[in-house]
C-alpha cells in the first residue's frame, strides 16, 4: 500500500489580503539613486496576512515615461520568500543599451504567483506599488574657469523680464495709477 501526503492550507474567511510593506528604502521620501559604477539600490519588505508563499516574487520599475524595466539581478524573478533584492543600476545600464533607464521617477511593482492584475485574495500576495524612487546620471565636472551663468548676464536676465507678461502689467498698472493721481490732483486744485 502506497502513501500519499497532502498538504493543505486553511485559510480563515475572514483574512485580509496578503500584502507586502516595503522597509528600505524608506518611504518618507522619495530616494534618489545615482546610475553609476557600484552603485546598486537594495529593496526590503516584510509579508503581512500571508498564508500562502508564492512560488516567486515579480519586480519591476516603472517608469514615468511608460517603459517598465526589470529589477534585480535574475531579471525581476525571485523566489517567494525574498525578502530583499539588490539591483546594479549600472550593470543594467551596460547590458540594456537598447532600453537605458531614465533619469526619472519610477515606481516598483512587486506581485506574486497570480500576476500582476490579479483580484486580491485572502491570504495571497497581492501586488504592491507603493514605492516611488528616483534615478539620476551623474554630469561632468566643469571647472569653475570654464563655468558660465546663463542668467548671470545683466542685459540678458533684464530682457527676459521685461520681455515677461507680469512685469509689463506692473509697469502698465503703475502708469495708469500715476496718471490718474495727476488727474486727481488738477481737478482738485482748480
Amino acid at each position: 500500500m502506497s502513501g500519499s501526503s497532502s498538504s493543505s492550507i486553511s485559510i480563515p474567511a475572514t483574512a485580509a489580503a496578503g500584502g507586502l510593506t516595503i522597509t528600505k528604502p524608506p518611504q518618507t521620501a522619495t530616494s534618489y539613486y545615482k546610475i553609476a559604477p557600484s552603485n546598486t539600490i537594495t529593496f526590503a519588505w516584510n509579508f503581512t496576512s500571508l498564508y500562502v508563499t508564492p512560488s516567486s516574487l515579480t519586480l519591476s520599475a516603472v517608469c514615468d515615461n511608460g517603459n517598465t524595466y526589470p529589477v534585480g539581478p535574475t531579471d525581476g524573478i525571485i523566489p517567494g520568500s525574498a525578502t530583499s533584492v539588490t539591483w546594479d543600476l549600472w550593470s543594467y545600464q551596460q547590458a540594456h543599451s537598447s532600453t537605458p533607464l531614465a533619469v526619472a521617477t519610477y515606481t516598483l511593482e512587486i506581485w506574486g504567483d497570480q500576476g500582476k492584475n490579479a483580484a486580491e485574495s485572502p491570504g495571497y500576495l497581492s501586488t504592491n506599488s507603493d514605492l516611488q524612487f528616483a534615478l539620476y546620471s551623474p554630469q561632468p565636472y566643469t571647472p569653475l574657469s570654464s563655468w558660465t551663468c546663463p542668467g548671470c548676464n545683466v542685459s540678458g536676465a533684464w530682457s527676459t523680464y521685461i520681455a515677461h507678461p507680469a512685469f509689463v502689467s506692473l509697469v502698465a498698472t503703475f502708469l495708469i495709477m500715476i496718471l490718474s493721481g495727476f488727474a486727481v490732483i488738477r481737478q482738485a486744485t482748480r
